[in-house]
């Protein structure tokens, strides 16, 4: 039997090795026959979170998803490569990230997801997700400011509409792990064939967006991304009671949390560790009243605006527009003075506004919980 996630060190993205990475990760799961049968639409679905160059190590690299798309189309399949990114427009994320050339150079149809269907009483998915024959997910291995981790089973939060994600991400609020349930739900729903990751130069400190690339030199692949991502998790170094999506996996019960050395092959072993900066996450379980409420808001980290940094109403407003507790504002005739509000009542400390910031203007300012969760942490270790 196979092992259930194959981890390949690949340094940089020289075509023909990321070409055979990606040829041993559907021979190690049978072979490529077994996903893509001839004329079937295949959906590649890219992390796009918004509009960056390869270099910057937020957007899957061009060179994964060429590689995987002459596979689809030697197998005769008909790829599709898409994404719905979060606050960018879908044709200037996939131009700018260098995917579109890769798209155009191979005659493979670039597409955003939209159009939802409903998949289940509270959950609706783009139509294309729905109805593709296939499902190849192609996530970034990379931190992330909210969830701590954003990797295989996170990517497929994409398969959710345009600013759906933003209504999402204001009714759950400051519960992570209930939003954690969540993409466990929708991956499960889009239950993509392979999870083929990006890992060759991925990112560290303050993702998804504005940490630091960070070369953990791997291409991974798994059937189960839930499996590999839990995995994975303690590789980079995080603690597994640390990350959201292992305890909602661990609440439900699911059979991915028993994991196993005998999980692994390639060229990794299940010791290594890469000791990547990971985010420091408010820990919101030390408190009685952590549903999200008033004062669980005002403890814990909250957004703030570096306005040295900020292009300003006039240029960009992104933070603005995407906020769906409608917390951030221009006071008022100072849009080109770059004066931001945030009304702390009303975020829900999503930390979307920091995510999409194209400049890095959105920073944080540490809560109180945090601040003794450090003290607990130090006295613990005296």
């Amino acid at each position: 039997m196979a092992a259930k996630i194959l981890l390949q060190r690949r340094e940089d993205y020289n075509q023909k090795d990321i070409d055979s990475a990606v040829d041993a990760v559907f021979e190690h799961f049978g072979g490529v026959g077994r996903f893509i049968k001839r004329g079937a639409s295949v959906l590649l679905k890219v992390n796009l979170v918004s509009g960056h160059a390869s270099d910057r190590r937020v957007t899957t690299d061009p060179a994964v998803v060429r590689a995987v798309a002459r596979v689809a189309l030697k197998a005769g399949g008909r790829p599709v490569i898409a994404d719905s990114p979060g606050i960018d427009s879908f044709s200037r994320a996939i131009r700018v990230s260098g995917i579109a050339a890769v798209a155009q150079e191979l005659g493979v149809p670039c597409e955003e997801l939209t159009d939802p269907v409903r998949v289940s009483p509270r959950l609706e998915l783009s139509r294309r997700v729905v109805e593709s024959d296939v499902i190849i997910n192609l996530p970034k291995m990379k931190t992330h400011a909210q969830m701590l981790l954003t990797m295989g089973v996170k990517n497929m939060f994409g398969c959710v509409v345009g600013r759906k994600k933003a209504e999402w991400h204001y009714n759950i609020g400051l519960r992570r792990d209930l939003f954690a349930e969540l993409l466990i739900e929708i991956w499960l729903a889009a239950r993509p064939a392979l999870t083929i990751m990006d890992g060759v130069w991925g990112m560290d400190g303050r993702g998804p967006t504005h940490g630091q690339p960070f070369p953990y030199g791997v291409l991974a692949g798994a059937e189960d991304a839930l499996t590999m991502d839990l995995h994975l998790c303690k590789m980079v170094g995080a603690r597994l009671d640390d990350y959201p999506l292992w305890r909602a996996a661990y609440a439900k019960n699911l059979p991915q949390t028993n994991l196993s050395d005998d999980d692994i092959a390639g060229d990794f072993s299940p010791s290594h560790i890469w000791n990547a900066a990971i985010p420091k996450l408010d820990n919101l379980s030390l408190v009685p009243f952590s549903n999200g409420g008033y004062l669980a808001r005002a403890m814990t980290s909250r957004p703030v605006h570096v306005s040295a940094r900020c292009l300003g109403a006039d240029k960009c407003g992104s933070c603005v527009a995407l906020c769906a507790a409608h917390a951030i504002s221009f006071w008022q005739n100072h849009e080109r003075d770059k004066k931001l509000r945030f009304d702390y009542d009303k975020c829900i400390r999503c930390y979307c506004c920091h995510e999409m910031c194209p400049a890095d203007a959105i920073d944080f300012k540490e809560g109180l919980i945090m601040k003794l969760g450090k003290v607990i942490s130090r006295i613990r270790n005296l």
